[in-house]
């Protein structure tokens, strides 16, 4: 019982904390994933966070479900800890949300919004440095094919769907 004590507390600091969206969260998550509770390993966060991609919805929401299932092995985790990363924000937004409009013009909240940016991008290229680490590699297969598709899409008018699978195929090929 102490497990879902403990993933629920974890995942709303997470959410609490998690300025910027998903990827922002990232190096919180693995902090508090990997590191401070080491529920899973380093390899296991990278192959959690693929799938996360990989699904539809937020990556943070994602994430969170599947560790709470991974921790405690039944669904209950898995509730607890996608719960817990929704929670903070839905207080929030009910709390901010009336006053909000009130403040909006005011240029301490619009300087507080402006420092929020480079935060945000901060934490996003601190969560790519994470991923790539010793344990990990780097796929220089992979990022060819990325560099072809994405210069295909800046200087043609190839449908986005039937690059993503041009892509697929050409990794198939290659892997």
């Amino acid at each position: 019982m102490i497990i879902y004590w403990q993933l629920f507390w974890t995942y709303f600091k997470i959410g609490l904390f998690g300025f910027g969206g998903g990827y922002a969260m990232l190096s919180l998550i693995r902090y508090e994933i990997v590191d401070k509770h080491q529920w899973i390993s380093n390899n296991e966060f990278a192959d959690i966070i693929a799938i996360s991609q990989m699904t539809p919805g937020p990556i943070g929401i994602n994430s969170a479900t599947y560790i709470g299932y991974t921790v405690t092995y039944n669904v209950w985790g898995a509730i607890t800890a996608t719960l817990a990363v929704c929670l903070p924000s839905f207080i929030l937004v009910l709390l901010i949300s009336r006053t909000f409009l009130k403040f909006r013009k005011n240029r301490y909240v619009e300087y507080a919004l402006l420092g929020l940016r480079p935060v945000t991008v901060g934490l996003i290229a601190a969560a790519a440095l994470l991923l790539m680490n010793k344990d990990t590699f780097i796929d220089y297969t992979g990022i060819l094919i990325f560099i072809i598709a994405f210069t295909i899409t800046m200087f043609t008018k190839l449908h986005p769907i039937l690059l993503i699978l041009l892509a697929g195929i050409a990794g198939l090929f290659v892997y």
